[in-house]
């Protein structure tokens, strides 16, 4: 172990378990090697609580390796809908790619926005026995997580009738969470959660509130994002990217790598390498700040702390790489900055990239899907699967980019007092 003196500090280099690093409550549900195929209607269509989800699990986990398939249809019912009927949409859009885990969230027009209708519901609930009993059969090993329907917004606007929709919608969640335990799924709970958060928004900006969910059904961005922490907690997703603290004795790190730790003049400098990067959260679109700020989902998903107690001077300016990234009082460094939530670092900038090119390979995939697959499939198969063979050789090239852009990076830190 390096040693570093100079005047009154002594740093050491060591390893801490952090109790804050450990908030998940098991292992990470997905695996190495996992094929991911997320099933749904218009609100999986969007690809945007997925593209949240498979963000997150490139940038926290760059080790593994993993696929992802986004397979949501617009209007899609149990029975299926535009894609097809559903053992077309199965085999085509599920089965074809040999996933390992998928998640399915059905639901929204099944129960046809209206109160509940026993007769409806029978149609659901046999639907989705039925495609639980056909991917069964096809994929035995397959690892399922059955999601609640996501909300319809009673929150913001008056329910159209007694109970509202949502209520329906919860008991239709009910029915999904007795189907997975029957069946040895996991069951994650998009509903309860961004009903909460968007409880605390109205409170908080009431018309900025309703641009969580805009028609009610669809949720944009801040809406989406908290639909993937609800998905990723049902994983075991832990909340910690990196933790590194600094004090008078010594230097402890979670998750990360730090190196050539000196104090020089009062300014502490070193070399940090984080196991994974940081989630790289919108906070200039609005909505999604008070999403955010209406829930739990940086405690719960990206905390990235820099802990230095017994400081020296009252203030410090953080510069990365050079560039100041943020200045801190001493008893802001001593409770923990969260890196994560400042405006710009290259960790940040890196991930934002990742994202960039999560988006680009799954709208290679949706155009491959959409505008080429399902429209010819019929006329010219052969056609169709030598163009689908050319077109997955570029999503992997995409996919390839995606995952060295992930890899983290060393980065030279610097604690300077300010004044």
């Amino acid at each position: 172990m390096r040693l570093v003196r100079n005047g009154s500090w002594c740093l050491a280099l060591a390893l801490l378990v952090s109790p804050l690093a450990a908030k998940a409550e098991g292992p990470l549900a997905i695996k190495d090697g996992d094929r991911i195929v997320f099933y749904g209607d218009s609100i999986t269509d969007q690809r945007q609580y997925t593209v949240f989800t498979e963000t997150y699990l490139v940038t926290r986990f760059p080790k593994l390796k993993l696929e992802f398939i986004h397979s949501g249809w617009g209007g899609d019912r149990v029975t299926g809908g535009g894609g097809g009927p559903i053992d077309l949409r199965l085999q085509r859009d599920v089965i074809a790619y040999k996933p390992t885990v998928m998640t399915i969230m059905l639901g929204m027009n099944d129960a046809s926005y209206k109160a509940f209708n026993g007769e409806i519901f029978a149609t659901y609930s046999k639907g989705y026995k039925h495609i639980l009993d056909v991917l069964k059969k096809e994929l035995p090993n397959l690892r399922l997580t059955l999601i609640r329907p996501s909300p319809f917004d009673d929150v913001t606007r008056r329910p159209g009738f007694e109970g509202g929709y949502n209520g329906v919608l919860e008991k239709y969640g009910d029915f999904v969470a007795q189907l997975a335990k029957e069946n040895g799924a996991t069951i994650a709970d998009l509903n309860t959660s961004v009903v909460e958060a968007t409880k605390k928004a109205y409170i908080k900006d009431p018309e900025l509130a309703k641009q969580l969910n805009p028609d009610r059904i669809h949720p944009m961005h801040g809406g989406q994002l908290l639909m993937a922490a609800a998905l990723l907690k049902a994983w075991n997703a832990p909340s910690l990217v990196s933790e590194v603290h600094f004090d008078a004795a010594d230097a402890k790190a979670v998750n990360a790598k730090v190196e050539n730790v000196k104090v020089d003049n009062g300014v502490i400098s070193w070399t940090q390498t984080d196991e994974a990067l940081p989630f790289p959260i919108n906070f200039k679109d609005k909505v999604t700040a008070l999403a955010v700020a209406s829930s739990t989902f940086v405690d719960d998903l990206n905390r990235q702390m820099l802990i230095a107690t017994r400081l020296e001077k009252p203030n410090y300016t953080l510069k990365i790489d050079g560039k100041a990234v943020g200045k801190f009082s001493k008893e802001q460094l001593e409770k923990g900055v969260n890196l994560a939530t400042l405006p710009t670092t290259p960790m940040l900038e890196q991930a934002r990239n990742v994202q960039k090119l999560v988006v680009e390979h799954n709208d290679m995939h949706f155009y491959r899907w959409r505008s080429i697959e399902v429209p010819f499939e019929k006329e010219d198969p052969a056609a169709v699967k030598k163009s689908n063979e050319g077109l997955d050789a570029i999503e992997a090239i995409v996919v390839k980019h995606q995952r060295e852009a992930a890899q983290p990076k060393p980065h030279k830190f610097e604690l300077v007092p300010q004044g």
